[in-house]
C-alpha cells in the first residue's frame, strides 16, 4: 500500500505540471529540433517560433525532469528523448503524448464529470488533428507489445482473423508477420483507413490484410467467417449492453472452434485494481457517454451469454496494466 503524507499528495495533486511540459516540448518539437545537437537556447527559440524567457523556462524544466541535458546556455536530449520524443525515431511516442494534450481540458473537469455523469465538454484542436493524434498513438503504443503478443499466442491452423476496430492495423500486421498462412480483415470506421493502408503497407502485407469499412455498433460485421478474433481496447468505450452485442456479433461470424481474444485495461473483480485501469475509467467518464473499465468477471459473464466457453485469462500484462481474455466458440 502507498504511503501516503503531505509530500506524495502534493507530488500527485502537481504531477500535471510535469505532463504539461512534457506535452509542451512534444507539441513545440523541441526534442526533435535538438535532434543528437547540443544547440544554444537563443537556436532552440528560434526554430520553435517562441519567446526567449519562456523557451528557457521550459528547456530548463525539462531538463530538471532529465529529458534534456543542459552544459552552460546549451541544451542536448537525453536518450530516452532521443529515443521516444523525436519524430525521425522508430521508437517515437509524441502522438499519445499529443492525444494526453488533447483530451487535458476534461480532466480538469473530472468534478463537473462526477457530479452529472456525463462527459463534459473541451476545447476542440480540430477533428483532424485528434483523430490523428489518437490513431497514431494507438499505433505507437501497440507496437511496443504487438510482437511479444503475436508471439505468444498460438494460431498454428488459423486462415483468416478478425481485427476489429482495428484503426492502423498493429495487430493483424503482427499476426500475419508471426503466422505466414494467416490473412486478415480489419474492420473500423472508414476514416482510419488511410492509415491502416499506410501502415499495412510499409510492412508489406496489403495482399494479406484487407479493410472493410463500417461501425461495429450499427453494422453486421462483414466477411466472415473468421477462425480468430482481436477485439483489443474495444469495450471500453461502449456499455455493458453495446458489449454484448458487439460479442455477439463477433460470436456470430466465427467458425465453429473459433478463438476470440479480448484485450482491455481489465480491472479485478473488486473493480479497485489495477491503478491504470480504475483511473482510465474516469477517462471515458469525462469523454464518452457510456463508457468504462469492465471487471475479467464481467468480460466473462458477456462471453458465456454469448455462447463462448474455454474462457482463460492470458498470463500476459502490458505497461499499462492491460490484459487479454480467450475464449472459444
Amino acid at each position: 500500500m502507498r504511503d501516503w503524507h503531505a509530500g506524495t499528495l502534493l507530488s500527485v495533486s502537481s504531477a500535471y505540471w510535469r505532463g504539461c511540459a512534457l506535452q509542451a516540448g512534444v507539441r513545440l518539437e523541441i526534442f526533435s529540433i535538438l535532434a543528437d545537437e547540443a544547440l544554444p537556447l537563443s537556436r532552440i527559440a528560434e526554430r520553435a517560433d517562441s519567446d526567449h524567457r519562456g523557451m528557457e523556462y521550459l528547456l530548463n524544466a525539462l531538463s530538471a525532469m532529465g529529458l534534456l541535458d543542459k552544459q552552460g546556455d546549451t541544451y542536448r536530449n537525453s536518450r530516452a528523448a532521443l529515443n521516444f520524443l523525436c519524430t525521425d525515431s522508430r521508437q517515437y511516442i509524441g502522438h499519445i503524448i499529443l492525444h494526453h494534450h488533447h483530451i487535458l481540458d476534461g480532466w480538469a473537469q473530472l468534478d463537473l464529470a462526477v457530479r452529472t455523469g456525463q462527459p463534459v465538454a473541451r476545447r476542440s484542436y480540430g477533428a483532424v488533428a485528434e483523430r490523428e493524434s489518437f490513431l497514431l498513438g494507438m499505433f505507437n503504443l501497440a507496437m511496443m507489445i504487438a510482437p511479444d503478443i503475436a508471439r505468444s499466442l498460438d494460431l498454428h491452423g488459423s486462415r483468416r482473423l478478425l481485427d476489429l476496430g482495428g484503426g492502423p492495423g498493429t495487430y493483424a500486421i503482427h499476426f500475419c508477420l508471426a503466422n505466414p498462412d494467416l490473412q486478415a480483415v480489419i474492420f473500423d470506421r472508414p476514416t482510419t483507413q488511410p492509415f491502416a493502408q499506410k501502415t499495412v503497407g510499409e510492412f508489406g502485407l496489403t495482399d494479406r490484410i484487407g479493410f472493410l469499412g463500417g461501425d461495429f455498433n450499427c453494422d453486421p460485421i462483414p466477411g466472415g467467417p473468421y477462425d480468430v478474433a482481436w477485439l483489443s481496447q474495444i469495450l471500453h468505450s461502449n456499455g455493458p449492453e453495446q458489449c454484448r452485442e458487439v460479442i455477439r456479433k463477433v460470436v456470430e461470424v466465427m467458425t465453429p472452434g473459433g478463438l476470440i481474444m479480448i484485450h482491455d485495461f481489465i480491472l479485478e473483480d473488486s473493480k479497485d485494481s489495477p491503478e491504470f485501469a480504475a483511473l482510465f475509467a474516469l477517462n471515458m467518464l469525462v469523454n464518452n457517454a457510456r463508457g468504462r473499465t469492465y471487471s475479467e468477471q464481467e468480460i466473462r459473464a458477456m462471453l458465456q451469454e454469448a455462447g463462448a466457453g474455454e474462457i482463460a485469462r492470458h498470463p500476459f500484462q502490458g505497461p499499462n496494466s492491460s490484459s487479454i481474455l480467450s475464449a472459444r466458440v
